[in-house]
């Protein structure tokens, strides 16, 4: 390690352990790799005796900082990357040892390099090995993936078997499938995408639960469940960014229905136990009896550890480091969890057996994932390393001689069973968890950081240990310490989706006082009485809520008036002023209300929540609209201004002035529509506080004799939706500079498929043609031309593809653009049908910016894939088989040159 004398601490970005336990390697800002020995780390008597040394190599090949470092799961070897660009992979010299160039530092055994890999054109982020060592994945800031060969690690020259080009951000974060079915990457284009690792062909793509994920994280490091079912993927958002998860992706559906909730900052490293557990140890290993232990580390320097079977984690460790936590790796007993923080330390939790009930042994694990039927490919010749660590088959080259193992159990029983600060020599220091079961209220620890990288100055008190165990029934009363603060409330804590029945934990605390009259798991009254449920206090909050009778009053002030050039008939009829107005919160039971008085009283905005108001505002003016999305409320008044607020009340923007009241309001998450009684329509990003488009005015949409606007939305992409009575509803396109029409009932005359009947109908483009259908009425029977009724399905199809694509409404526009390719297949009109797939395959060679003016996607889908869909269409009709027969050939090859 550092000297002493330099008190300075550098990040540490990464940190994994050896698959027997007996080292750890760390990769950090000092661009160096090095490895320790964990049993000084976990055994006070080793440490104390230097037995054997902590620091056993500093390894100095690489030109920048370490951010990733990953062992073999065979433990031969080591594979490190850096900002350099380059991953090495070392191997243990057993002859080599000495002082490490450039510093005053000893190895006491030597890691050579063996292999320099370059290939990434700026830093490698992340790396894993897959199942038996067959592969190793790269990931980096080049938005690449990079899969390297395993085999030919040993030998020269290396084989790299694909590069992966499909993600648009940088890539942050990567694990292996432990069936080795398949690989996931997450980047910082907002998706997670699943590999098949026998074509590298994208399996899935999730974007749910990333959408409003920040791209500020240095890591995006997810892990996959030792029994295959579940990914665990950080830096995931509720509510629009609000909420910090880690989302779980459940294994074939490639969905995410489960959060684990509770960080207060982005989760920045997700890591498994490399057990599976059993929920009922006496049970038999079975899918319904099997559960999985997780850790989560987030940029809240706090970390948490879920087991699948409970809505709620095991234990949270609050505050472990200075800063934010980069790293989380398991011990192959799954019994130890290391920890790194760019604060320049690490930290160890260490359980006892009893404590992670239901552990399994690594042969069950085996046995389960046989069910999957997966077979991997056949071992190439020339298989130059062992398979997996344990396996007493392996290969003698890929065994090394450790130092002395640690016995994590022993040690936690003899020599120390709490969490406490234990000092050697002045200058290091080691904090410790060790759990203990318990089947009542848990209080979550505080935990600071321990094990630095370089010596660092004694603290300024020693904390008591701390031990989580069982706790008598009737426990006596202690006196509080100063030494131990209030301990913060685990309820912030969840997981959304309840998994199983409860497992809780405790920590006795000498400050928290426990009493028999105040029954079971109660607290004598103390600092800690806020874990109590007490209202919050809000501005107006607790007021009940009073019923108000609707009436419309009279105007109080200086009424709007159109300006003089503005004709009347083009004018929007200014709204009355009611005495109360209402808006329900989309996706709760809250309601944000208006209440205007009558005489010379105030007006007032209150937001209420069953039968309690949770805030109100007073306001200059009658209101004279509102509206409430998931993300924000909104309120009109008739001086023309607008104010924006959050949920808890605070105005999240300035007060608009549009210069005339609005006629009509409507919010979409975080989108927001105002129409004025002038008719100038604009739309804003709430959450950006930008408009999707300059204002522009709907007096074009007003031209014809007595129409009349019905309503105005908003989509969540920012395009509005205006309903007119003329039976036309209409958008603007930004692109286009222009109005356009969704749709109109003239389709209505002959398009087959015209939603006829008013549905509610989460689709946004079949719940207009609904709404249309409404106001329309019926048509007269006439004679019509002999391709009356192809044309306009054909241009309703159409119609509606471009609406589904403003809309942004992927699965409408597949459906519609499906619908589309079958009638054309079903007339045999092969020009239309060519026109459509060269359109969907754009250029033959096409790449990502070489060719601007096409894109490979359309609503978030890809093209291709949409073309495969038609083309089968296509090859099942009658007249175009032969053109989907040529054009799927030309697809195949476009595809496999693409994978090259």
């Amino acid at each position: 390690m550092d000297s002493a004398k330099d008190t300075k601490r550098l990040s540490i970005f990464s940190i994994h352990v050896h698959p027997d336990g007996s080292r750890i390697a760390t990769g950090g800002l000092d661009a160096k790799v090095r490895i320790w020995s964990t049993k000084p780390i976990i055994n006070p008597a080793s440490e104390r005796s230097n037995r054997p040394p902590k620091s056993l190599c500093t390894l100095s090949m690489h030109t920048g900082p370490v951010l990733t470092v990953r062992w073999a799961h065979s433990g031969r070897w080591l594979a490190s990357g850096s900002d350099d660009e380059i991953i090495m992979i070392w191997d243990l010299d057993p002859s080599s040892r000495g002082k490490v160039f450039g510093s005053n530092e000893i190895n006491i055994e030597n890691w050579k390099p063996m292999k320099r890999l370059p290939g990434h054109e700026s830093d490698v982020v992340d790396i894993a090995w897959a199942p038996d060592d067959r592969y190793l994945a790269s990931v980096g800031l080049d938005s690449k993936v990079i899969i390297w060969c395993g085999y030919t690690l040993g030998k020269y020259p290396h084989e790299r078997i694909r590069k992966l080009d499909q993600h648009n951000g940088f890539v942050k974060g990567v694990c292996f499938d432990p069936v080795g079915e398949f690989m996931a990457t997450q980047s910082d284009d907002k998706t997670v995408k699943i590999w098949r690792t026998t074509d590298w062909g994208l399996e899935a793509e999730v974007t749910k639960p990333f959408e409003d994920s920040p791209g500020s994280t240095f890591f995006r490091r997810l892990s996959w469940s030792p029994d295959g079912a579940h990914i665990t993927a950080s830096n995931a958002t509720n509510n629009r960014g609000f909420v910090f998860i880690a989302a779980v992706i459940t294994r074939g559906l490639w969905t995410s229905e489960i959060s684990l909730v509770g960080h207060e900052n982005t989760v920045e490293v997700a890591s498994y136990n490399p057990h599976i557990f059993l929920r009922n140890p006496d049970s038999p290993l079975a899918t319904s009896n099997i559960c999985s232990v997780v850790a989560l580390g987030a940029d809240d320097r706090s970390i948490s550890i879920w087991q699948t079977k409970t809505a709620r984690p095991l234990i949270v460790a609050r505050e472990v480091f200075e800063r934010q936590i980069m790293d989380l790796s398991w011990s192959r007993d799954g019994l130890t969890l290391y920890a790194a923080s760019s604060d320049g330390t690490i930290a160890v939790f260490d359980f006892d057996a009893a404590e992670l009930e239901g552990i399994a042994p690594y042969i069950a694990q085996t046995q389960y994932l046989h069910k999957f039927g997966f077979v991997p490919p056949s071992v190439p010749e020339g298989y130059s390393h062992g398979t997996k660590y344990g396996d007493d088959s392996a290969p003698t080259a890929s065994r090394i001689t450790p130092p002395p193992s640690p016995n994590p159990r022993a040690a936690s029983q003899s020599t120390q069973s709490g969490f406490g600060t234990t000092a050697v020599n002045g200058c290091e220091y080691i904090n410790r968890l060790v759990a203990k079961k318990s089947t009542k209220k848990r209080v979550q620890p505080v935990l600071m950081s321990s094990i630095p990288s370089a010596a660092t100055a004694p603290p300024s008190r020693e904390l008591p240990p701390v031990e989580l165990r069982p706790q008598a029934s009737k426990p006596k009363p202690k006196p509080a310490s100063p030494s131990v603060s209030p301990v913060p409330s685990m309820r912030g804590f969840d997981a959304d989706i309840e998994m199983g029945g409860p497992m809780d934990m405790e920590v006795p605390i000498d400050s928290l006082e426990q009493s028999p009259e105040m029954g079971r798991g109660k607290r004598k009254a103390s600092v800690l009485d806020d874990e109590l449920p007490v209202q919050p206090r809000t501005l107006g909050g607790g007021m009940p809520r009073e019923s108000v009778s609707v009436r419309e009053i009279a105007s109080r002030g200086e009424r709007w008036e159109p300006p003089r050039l503005l004709h009347a008939p083009d004018a929007l009829p200014s709204p009355a002023i009611l005495t109360y107005l209402s808006a329900k919160v989309d996706g709760s039971e809250d309601v944000l209300e208006a209440r205007n008085s009558e005489g010379a009283g105030s007006t007032e905005v209150l937001f209420v929540s069953g039968k309690q108001t949770q805030w109100l505002d007073y306001l200059p003016s009658p209101v004279v609209g509102l509206t409430a999305s998931m993300s924000f409320c909104a309120v009109a008044l008739q001086d023309g201004s607008v104010s924006v607020y959050s949920h808890t009340g605070r105005r999240i923007m300035p007060t608009l002035s549009l210069g005339s009241p609005c006629a009509m309001i409507s919010s979409c998450k975080t989108a927001l529509l105002l129409l004025t009684a002038s008719g100038k329509l604009s739309c804003i990003n709430v959450k950006s506080q930008s408009v999707y488009f300059p204002p522009t005015t709907v007096d074009s949409l007003l031209s014809r004799p007595n129409c009349t606007i019905l309503s105005a939305t908003i989509r969540p992409n920012g395009a509005p939706v205006i309903q007119c009575s003329t039976g036309v509803t209409y958008s603007f396109d930004p692109q286009l500079c222009s109005w356009i029409k969704l749709s109109e009932r003239w389709w209505a005359e002959g398009s087959d498929v015209w939603q006829s009947r008013q549905r509610v109908n989460k689709d946004i483009v079949a719940s207009i043609e609904g709404a249309i259908s409404a106001i329309a009425g019926t048509t007269e029977h006439r004679e019509r031309p002999e391709w009356w009724s192809t044309a306009l399905t054909l241009g309703h199809l159409e119609s509606k593809i471009h609406a589904a694509k403003v809309l942004e409404s992927p699965s409408e526009y597949k459906q519609a653009l499906l619908l589309y390719a079958k009638k054309i297949a079903d007339e045999g009109f092969r020009a239309k049908g060519e026109e459509l797939i060269r359109d969907l395959f754009g250029p033959v060679y096409w790449r990502p910016g070489r060719d601007d003016c096409w894109c490979p996607t359309v609503v978030g889908m890809p093209k291709r894939d949409l073309l495969r869909e038609v083309l089968s269409l296509f090859a099942r009709s009658k007249t175009l088989t032969k053109l989907a027969l040529d054009w799927q050939d030309t697809l195949k090859k476009a595809t496999n040159d693409e994978i090259a």
